[in-house]
């Protein structure tokens, strides 16, 4: 207790001492950005669930800061941006670490089937990106901030996972994500009149209509699982309201991975309900009916993919149907970074190493080699195993709905990554590691539902709650959440 009390009051006198020292040798604009970072710093460290609630609303309502401008080989195309919810979740982050280490008995990361595949991974984009560091393809500014942005969404999984320990706190941080995504939904609604592709807010001058897509593919999913397992009619109408909002937006992203997301994305749904064959019917009813009823926009731009006028050399060919300029650029991107990848087929050209590709699968191949391709469907895989796992051992309705919305939004992501880099998109992971956080404790918190008088659930399973010390040896070890 003195060692916690004598912690407390450096760390006040050094932000006293720190706060004098910037008042007099910075403007006031700085000084209040790190009185703000040290409130939300503060905050975060008092209450976790609140520093959560800022981290949800910054997802996709923060705006960001081009700190590395594009140049050079081997970082074409490729400007390093910083947003407000990085910055939080440095913050948070840190403010996460720090009461970790003065509360020891809470353990830094909970034992997942996650963490393996996760360590793999990170273990090889750190080597595949130093050895390019090292000798000289990639630039060592662009690549650690790329590595950083990388792996920011794993700190998200393993605070939510750490803190998340009742339903009501579940059903909380739900309800202030699709708050987040019905507010973007309206931004997004606001845009259509002025024409053009419907983007995400704070998305700069040309905007990311595929990553906002591909983000209300899966929040959409995600409401649609849960929607029919939520007794209260307030909470149905909410979540009815959001589903509204999202198709309009999505429509108008004019995405085309997002379009073709959306497709698996329903089925999954529609396979996964309690009455398949109703579900199904009415999915396939809708696909039948949908060139009568999609707007022009949407259909035109489906139909631009094959009816684009001739550009010599410029356009492929399959099975005599020729794609549009987008189109082939990505499919001969594909064939280049295969080709490429040969070069160093074990741990690729390291992380921005290589030329920009917009189709997540052969990019990670082409800059993280076998090993972290390898890894990287590891983590794909477990995350599969999870849900399915826990779809056939919950007995919850609401958790089953909220895992089949899971699984229905992960296929869809799947489908938008032949597109799109989906699964390093931070507006698309962050929130989309949020609810795998939820995911792997959803167990816990139905046995503990079932015994409230003691932490049942772990104690059925033998295990006693542990630090990382405790565990050193296991790859981000800590807490076991599963036997």
């Amino acid at each position: 207790m003195l060692i916690k009390s004598a912690i407390l009051m450096f760390l006040i006198v050094a932000i006293a001492m720190l706060t004098g020292l910037m008042a007099s040798q910075y403007p006031p604009l700085t000084l209040l950005a790190v009185l703000a970072a040290l409130v939300i710093f503060t905050l975060a460290f008092l209450n976790t669930e609140a520093g959560l609630y800022i981290l949800l609303f910054s997802m996709l309502l923060s705006p960001e800061i081009l700190i590395s401008d594009p140049g050079g080989t081997v970082a074409e195309a490729r400007g390093v941006t910083i947003r407000l919810d990085d910055l939080l979740l440095v913050i948070i982050g840190f403010s996460w670490f720090t009461k970790n280490a003065i509360h020891k008995e809470l353990g830094l990361f909970l034992r997942t089937p996650l963490n393996r595949p996760i360590f793999y991974y990170v273990v090889a984009c750190l080597l595949a990106t130093g050895i390019g560091i090292i000798v000289g393809r990639v630039n060592p500014k662009t690549g650690f901030f790329y590595v950083l942005k990388y792996f920011e969404y794993f700190i998200v999984f393993f605070m939510v996972a750490n803190h998340l320990e009742t339903k009501q706190q579940l059903k909380r941080f739900l309800f202030f994500m699709f708050l987040t995504c019905l507010i973007v939904c309206v931004i997004g609604i606001l845009q259509i009149p002025a024409g053009g592709r419907v983007s995400a807010p704070f998305e700069g001058e040309a905007g990311e209509p595929n990553t906002f897509g591909g983000y209300l593919v899966f929040m959409g999913a995600l409401a649609a699982g849960i929607l029919p397992t939520v007794p209260e009619h307030r909470v149905r109408s909410f979540l009815l309201l959001v589903l509204l909002f999202i198709i309009p937006p999505l429509l108008f992203t004019e995405s085309r991975s997002s379009y073709l997301a959306a497709i698996p994305a329903v089925l999954a749904l529609g396979l996964l309900a309690n009455k398949k064959v109703i579900a199904i019917g009415l999915v396939v009813f809708g696909l039948l009916l949908s060139p009568f009823i999609l707007p022009s926009n949407v259909i035109e731009r489906i139909t631009y993919t094959f009816e684009q006028a001739y550009y010599p050399g410029q356009q492929v060919e399959i099975a005599g149907i020729r794609l549009d300029t987008s189109t082939s650029a990505r499919l001969r991107s594909w064939q280049e970074g295969l080709q490429d990848w040969t070069d160093r087929p074990v741990l690729g050209h390291g992380v921005t190493g290589y030329a920009f590709m917009d189709a997540q699968f052969p990019r990670v191949l082409v800059e993280t080699g076998i090993l972290g391709f390898m890894a990287f469907f590891y983590i794909l895989y477990s995350i599969f195993k999870v849900a399915f796992a826990n779809l056939n051992q919950l007995s919850d309705p609401f958790y089953r709905g909220l895992v089949k919305g899971f699984i229905a939004g992960y296929i869809g992501l799947l489908f938008h990554a032949i597109g799109a880099n989906t699964f390093i998109i931070v507006r698309i992971m962050e929130p989309f590691w949020f609810v795998v956080g939820m995911l792997v404790v959803l167990p816990k918190l139905e046995a503990n539902e079932e015994h409230p008088e003691t932490d049942a659930w772990e104690t059925r399973a033998g295990i006693e709650r542990q630090t990382l010390s405790d565990r050193l040896p296991a790859p981000f070890g800590g807490r076991r959440l599963y036997p």
